[in-house]
C-alpha cells in the first residue's frame, strides 16, 4: 500500500458522506443507507486497488452491493482487504443527530479480520496505556492503571460507554469508582477511535459492539499507536457455529490488536456525515456547492491527515420534495 491510496479512499468516503448527508433528518435511515452504499460503490471503480470486502453490507444473498467477498476497486493496484460502513450511524441520520460517519478500512490481504456480523466485546485506549489493559482485568483497575499513565487523577477520567441496558453494571462500576462516564447512542467506530486522540478528552472505551465495527475501529487504533482487545460474544449456538465456520473455534478467546489487523500496515478514512466529536458533518453551501471534513490514517508511518473538501457537484443527486414537483 501506498500513500496515493490513502488519498484516493478518502475520495471514497466523502461520496457516501455527502449522498447519505442529504437525508440527515428526515427519517429515513433505509434510504440514507442506500445512498450511501451506491455513492461508495460508485467511486470505489476508481480506486487504484484490487481490492476484496471482507466486512461489508452483508452476505452476497443480503446485500446488492458492498457483500462480502465483492471485488472493488480498479483491479490495478496492491492486493487489499477492505472493510466498510458506507453509514456508520443509519438511526443517527434519520433523526438528525450528531457523531454519523462513512467510514473505510484497508489493509494488505489476508490480515483483516473476517468478523461475523455480531456484538464483540471490547476495550480500548489510547497510546499511554498501550500493551497495559487487559480485557479481563476488573474495570477498576483498568481505570487505575489508565489514571497512572495519563498521569490523571480518577476522577478526572472520562470513561465511554455505549447507553445501552447491557451496561449499566459498567456504569454503575465506573462511577463507583469516581471516574466520569459519558454515554453515546450509536456510532462506536468514532468512539472507540476518540480515546486515541487527546483532544476528544476520552481517556477509555469500554462495551459490547458490533464485531465488524471492532475491526474496522481497530485499523485506526493501531494507526495511531493505541490498544484494542477484544472477545467475540455470540448470543446463541446459531452465531456461535457461523464463529467456528470462520475458523474462530474458541469464541472466549481474547483477541489483540494484532489478531484484528496483522502485520504493521493498515489505513482508515472517514468522513463526518453529521457533525461529531471527531469531525464535522457535510456542509450544504448554496448552489452545488459542499463542504466535507474527513480523517485518515496509515498504520506504517503514524501519519494522520485532516482533510477540509470543497467540492462543486453539478451533478449532485438531488431528493425529489412535494414542493419540487
Amino acid at each position: 500500500m501506498d500513500r496515493e491510496l490513502a488519498l484516493e479512499i478518502v475520495r471514497v468516503t466523502e461520496a457516501a458522506a455527502i449522498a447519505s448527508a442529504q437525508w440527515l433528518g428526515r427519517g429515513e435511515k433505509i434510504e440514507a443507507d442506500d445512498a450511501a452504499t451506491t455513492a461508495m460503490r460508485t467511486m470505489f471503480d476508481s480506486v487504484n486497488c484490487q481490492g476484496t470486502v471482507v466486512i461489508g453490507e452483508g452476505e452476497k444473498d443480503e446485500a446488492p452491493m458492498l457483500y462480502i467477498g465483492e471485488k472493488v476497486g480498479s483491479d490495478n493496484g496492491p492486493e487489499v482487504d477492505i472493510a466498510v460502513d458506507p453509514l456508520e450511524g443509519t438511526n443517527i441520520v434519520a433523526s438528525g443527530r450528531s457523531n454519523a460517519m462513512a467510514v473505510i478500512a484497508v489493509a494488505d490481504r489476508g490480515t483483516l479480520l473476517h468478523a461475523p456480523d455480531m456484538y464483540m466485546e471490547k476495550l480500548v485506549v489510547g497510546p499511554k496505556a498501550a500493551g497495559l489493559v487487559r480485557i479481563d482485568d476488573p474495570i477498576e483497575k483498568t481505570i487505575d492503571i489508565v489514571a497512572k499513565m495519563t498521569n490523571k487523577r480518577v476522577r478526572d477520567l472520562t470513561i465511554i460507554i455505549q447507553d445501552r441496558d447491557r451496561h449499566q453494571d459498567i456504569v454503575d462500576r465506573v462511577r463507583a469508582k469516581g471516574a466520569r462516564v459519558k454515554l453515546f447512542g450509536d456510532g462506536d467506530v468514532g468512539a472507540s477511535i476518540a480515546t486515541a486522540l487527546p483532544h476528544t478528552g476520552i481517556d477509555l472505551f469500554v462495551g459490547i459492539g458490533g464485531a465488524p465495527e471492532g475491526v474496522i475501529s481497530a485499523a485506526a487504533i493501531k494507526a495511531l499507536g493505541g490498544d484494542m482487545q477484544a472477545r467475540l460474544a455470540p448470543r446463541n449456538e446459531q452465531e456461535a457455529e457461523r464463529c467456528r465456520e470462520m475458523g474462530m473455534e474458541n469464541t472466549s478467546d481474547i483477541l489483540t490488536l494484532d489478531d484484528l489487523v496483522k502485520g504493521d500496515d493498515a489505513i482508515f478514512a472517514a468522513s463526518g456525515v453529521s457533525s461529531g466529536e471527531l469531525l464535522e458533518g457535510v456542509r450544504f453551501l448554496g448552489g452545488d456547492l459542499t463542504e466535507t471534513d474527513s480523517i485518515v490514517m496509515r498504520a506504517k508511518t503514524r501519519t494522520v491527515r485532516y482533510i477540509k473538501a470543497h467540492h462543486q457537484l453539478d451533478h449532485k443527486p438531488h431528493l425529489v420534495m412535494e414542493d419540487d414537483e
